[in-house]
């Protein structure tokens, strides 16, 4: 397989090269989501609320995911920049038996503790959590597959060829808009399943991409050849990816949490509210995943230019990417300002949650350029091994947010707004933060250096 050299030519030719399919990979994603709550939407507000309430906990296998995906994507980059395809390997092999271990032990609480799980949201709607203990017991039994398929993705990314997990991820989101109509709404000889459809469709679809991402493994053996997963542990490497992982693993999964109690303050609005939300989070993810593209390719870049000591690419790097992200939350701001009635009444068209669907991507409109930045710059800050300030801000922030919309939504007229106003206030203090953050490592990296930081202006 063809990796690309980013510590070589043109900078911005390296990261738009790098970043379109990791883009594309994201919006695939994207689409995973936005399919499922267009085809379970049209069973109403009650079933997008049981998946969207389902979701958060696929939500929170993220934390656990980092730790692998961070660990493989900084260390295999920065050991492809030195040059050393043996020690990408150990990275690699530990990555993904830290992340078997993980998806199994987190299959067993879904599966096990579904009821206590889902119990938590005090829905108060016995519809509403039975659709969601439903699919989150199918969505429990192929999580190993939700676990796996984001290491290999990372795999190739630090490698520097995000073109393969694309066209994998692709071939996914293609096997999910196939089945999310057929088991969902039923047709001809198939039942209408409902939401167990769509988690079905989407277990399923999982399991595709697992499969064509081994074709590809065996095909790459520079890479994958002779890794042999469960003999051999290496504790060193083992020790070093969790470590490396665990501050964006703490983040991610406190973020989770804290999206939760939000969730539960949400719902003292009732259903409607919360699959607003969900519906409302899956169109912003137009922006976040569009920088998460870049973050990806950035931390890549960064990783590559870092294991082989080139310090001017890292600095130049860096602002160009600052500057094209830039442009996506410009973007993002007017699209949700503007058009967010036309597109939020493509997924949820009743009239009450359009009217709150419709608030909620304005107020979060005014924060896509600093949560854009926000992110890219955290990519920056893994690609040189530092995992521990992103998580810190992040952390920090994101837990300010249920203080915030406690007093928001009670203490004010706000209301509901009020909550969601918490969210976007704090993405701008995020942003501006650790922004601020990293230019100030550069400077200093600059002058020791004496490398000149590009003007794009």
């Amino acid at each position: 397989m063809k990796s690309y050299n980013l510590t070589e030519g043109s900078i911005s030719k390296a990261l738009i090269t790098l970043a379109l399919p990791i883009m594309g990979t994201s919006f695939v994603q994207m689409a995973y989501n936005l399919t499922d709550m267009m085809w379970v939407g049209r069973l109403g507000s009650l079933s997008v609320a049981a998946v969207g309430t389902g979701g958060f906990f696929t939500w929170f296998s993220m934390a656990l995911i980092m730790i692998s995906k961070i660990g493989a994507e900084v260390r295999v980059s920065q050991s492809i920049g030195r040059n050393d395809d043996i020690l990408a390997k150990r990275y690699i092999k530990s990555s993904i038996q830290i992340n078997l271990f993980f998806s199994i032990v987190y299959s067993l609480i879904l599966i096990l503790f579904k009821n206590q799980l889902i119990g938590f949201f005090n829905l108060g709607n016995e519809e509403v959590i039975t659709k969601a203990t439903d699919y989150l017991s199918i969505i429990g039994i192929g999580m190993v597959f939700s676990f796996i398929n984001p290491v290999f993705t990372a795999i190739w990314n630090g490698y520097g060829n995000s073109k393969v997990p694309f066209r994998v991820n692709a071939l996914g989101l293609i096997a999910n808009m196939i089945l999310d109509p057929l088991l969902i709404l039923g047709f001809g000889f198939i039942p209408a399943l409902g939401v167990k459809g769509a988690a079905i469709a989407t277990v399923f679809s999982q399991l595709v991409v697992f499969s064509v991402f081994l074709v590809y493994a065996i095909k790459t053996p520079k890479l994958f050849s002779s890794l042999r997963l469960f003999t051999n542990i290496d504790w060193e490497k083992i020790k070093d990816v969790y470590f490396l992982g665990l501050p964006a693993a703490l983040q991610s999964g406190m973020f989770t949490v804290f999206a939760m109690f939000i969730a539960r303050i949400v719902a003292v609005w009732g259903p409607v509210p919360v699959a607003v939300q969900r519906v409302g989070s899956q169109i912003e993810a137009i922006s976040w995943m569009t920088a998460g593209g870049f973050s990806t390719a950035i931390s890549a870049f960064t990783g590559q230019n870092y294991g082989a000591g080139k310090w001017d690419r890292i600095y130049k790097g860096y602002f160009t990417g600052l500057f094209l992200v830039s442009l996506v939350g410009i973007f993002a701001t007017l699209l949700l300002i503007f058009a967010g009635g036309p597109i939020f009444s493509i997924f949820l068209s009743e009239k009450e949650a359009l009217g709150i669907g419709v608030a909620y991507l304005k107020i979060l409109g005014y924060s896509q350029l600093f949560m854009c930045i926000e992110i890219l710059t955290s990519g920056a800050f893994n690609g040189l091994g530092r995992t521990v300030p992103p998580s810190v801000i992040g952390i920090i922030f994101n837990a300010l947010r249920i203080p915030a919309a406690i007093f928001l939504s009670s203490a004010t007229s706000l209301g509901l707004d009020g909550v969601w106003w918490s969210i976007s206030i704090s993405s701008v203090f995020k942003g501006i933060i650790l922004t601020t953050w990293f230019i100030g490592l550069l400077t200093r990296y600059k002058k020791k250096t004496g490398t000149v930081i590009p003007n794009l202006i």
